[in-house]
């Protein structure tokens, strides 16, 4: 648990802008993840469709909200 709520926000927020991206580094791990989900039999889906009603309905209430400027 974190003492002081806003101390942490604002050494989180310094700390990502002085992060520097690796691309690399992140593809890097995004395979291993990718392998990692294989390797539990995670992926690929037995059934690729299962599920695909809920994903249309969130769809279709997402696109329904009117967009802003």
């Amino acid at each position: 648990m974190v003492a002081n709520r806003r101390k942490f926000q604002r050494f989180e927020k310094e700390f990502l802008k002085r992060e520097k991206i690796n691309i690399r580094r992140n593809f890097m791990i995004v395979e291993a993840l990718y392998k990692e989900a294989i390797i539990f039999g995670a992926l690929p889906p037995k059934n690729p469709l299962e599920g695909i009603e809920n994903d249309i309905k969130i769809a279709r209430v997402v696109n329904s909200v009117p967009k802003t400027s």
